[in-house]
């Protein structure tokens, strides 16, 4: 097991490519934090793992929120080593003037605001430590954007790019941070980049995809076990993209 020993939180745990790391990490031999700001999904998410699994409702765009959790989950398990970034939400697929300011301020508060929260609360802990891996969720769509998804694209591409310069500033204590960059995938969030999900839509933009598919919670969940592990000990500052040659 990779993972044996390790203390982790994953935010946005409950569903989706969340869920698919804590299952995963659990197998792999790891305690997980499940962060979700749906409370029942992460406690349906940790009821499925055991006791290996602690489910801790949270809303990762509010400081206070996030350091409760992170504390509540070290002194559970006695530490962390892992932080999962993974929450984000997207507006609706749609011209970029026509996306509200409210929706905005909520889009760049889950996706870029909680990484500054969570380092916040996580980083002091990973020192503790003597080290640790911090890996953000980022996307393609910070890589190759595309139109209709303008904001969207903006949020992630600052998490790929704050990947890489946590990455050198955290090097000398030992804390590597890395980025996984997926393909959209088959979760509740693909209506949303859609617009109006159709087996129409789906297949038009299956067709942008070399490798004919989606990605799924499963392709997420290996390529964290792999950055998390001591086998990428030599990755720090990494975007990885998981998405079958979309952005070639």
């Amino acid at each position: 097991m990779r993972l044996a020993g390790k203390i982790a939180i994953v935010t946005g745990g409950g569903s989706g490519f969340g869920r698919g790391i804590c299952e995963r990490f659990v197998a792999e031999g790891a305690a997980v934090g499940v962060l979700d700001i749906d409370g029942g999904a992460a406690d349906a998410v940790a009821a499925a793992l055991g006791e290996k699994a602690l489910a801790v409702t949270c809303d990762v765009s509010r400081a206070a929120e996030v350091e409760a959790a992170v504390t509540r989950v070290a002194e559970h398990f006695g530490g962390l080593d892992i932080l999962v970034n993974n929450a984000g939400i997207s507006h609706r697929n749609r011209p970029m003037l026509e996306v509200s300011e409210e929706e905005f301020d909520r889009l760049f508060a889950v996706n870029v605001k909680s990484i500054y929260l969570t380092a916040k609360a996580a980083v002091p802990r990973l020192r503790a430590r003597g080290g640790g891996v911090i890996l953000n969720i980022g996307s393609t769509a910070g890589i190759r954007p595309r139109p209709g998804l303008t904001w969207y694209n903006g949020s992630k591409g600052a998490v790929n790019t704050l990947s890489k310069s946590m990455a050198v500033e955290l090097a000398p204590d030992r804390i590597r941070v890395c980025c996984i960059a997926p393909v959209a995938g088959d979760t509740p969030l693909l209506a949303t980049f859609l617009g109006e999900d159709t087996p129409e839509r789906r297949a038009q933009f299956v067709a942008t995809i070399p490798w004919g598919r989606l990605s799924t919670p499963r392709d997420i969940a290996a390529a964290a076990v792999f950055l998390a592990s001591e086998e990428a000990e030599m990755l720090t500052g990494t975007v990885l993209e998981v998405d079958g040659g979309r952005c070639i």
